[in-house]
């Protein structure tokens, strides 16, 4: 479902792309390509048209970005994959759960070179759709709409306290999906230490001007 030519064009690299403004606390945004063209084709058909088969290619996205996250981290430490969930009802429109599906596909991938649990530990409780929101008003959206969804639940999380925890989502556009469900895992003692995702919008122009460009690359880039 993707020609050579523009398989041959996804990145093998990961960068740090922080949105703008930064939410207050965020960790660390990982991520592997920028949402546009051919990616972001592939992150609405696997999300939003049921082109499951989409969800090889972007897996592998996400593991770079995971590579990235976890960098310099001991090889043997455990790295916990803890899905972004999607709205409630969602999932079984779709047929799956589109994040907790590339996760699991970035799992299978990087076993091979360390220990990864994938950790479907969040819930949503419900927010409207974020599409067309601004970061302010995506923030209000979705503040407390995750959770742990029962206590026995946050009992494994918090057995998996050891391992290196990562929340993984498809795209980072404000950051505010990806703080809360921060806040929700560090809720039940988990604390996230970056966040994964295949790709980030293209940061806009701020209030004094100054061109739309990449994602901003922080100093601790490295290559995949």
């Amino acid at each position: 479902m993707l020609c050579a030519a523009c398989r041959g064009g996804l990145s093998h690299t990961s960068r740090v792309a922080w949105p703008s403004p930064v939410p207050a606390g965020l960790v660390t945004p990982w991520v592997a390509e920028t949402y546009d063209g051919a990616v972001r084709a592939l992150v609405v058909g696997h999300k939003d048209r049921g082109q499951w088969g989409h969800r090889r290619v972007l897996g592998s996205l996400l593991a770079e970005a995971v590579r990235g996250a976890t960098g310099g981290v001991d090889p043997e430490v455990p790295v916990l994959l803890v899905p972004v969930p999607s709205r409630p009802g969602a999932g079984r429109r779709r047929g799956y759960e589109a994040t907790a599906a590339l996760a699991r596909t970035a799992a299978r991938a990087l076993r091979r070179e360390r220990p990864v649990l994938l950790a479907p530990l969040l819930a949503s409780r419900g927010a409207a759709d974020q599409a067309g929101l601004g970061a302010g008003d995506r923030a209000r959206n979705v503040a407390g709409s995750m959770h742990c969804p029962s206590a026995a639940l946050a009992r494994v999380g918090r057995r998996r306290s050891a391992a290196y925890v990562v929340v993984c989502d498809d795209v980072v556009t404000t950051g505010s999906t990806a703080r809360e469900a921060q806040r929700a895992l560090e809720a039940v003692g988990l604390r996230p230490v970056a966040i994964a995702a295949v790709a980030a919008t293209r940061r806009r122009a701020g209030p004094g001007g100054g061109p739309t460009g990449d994602p901003a690359v922080g100093p601790g880039a490295r290559r995949g």
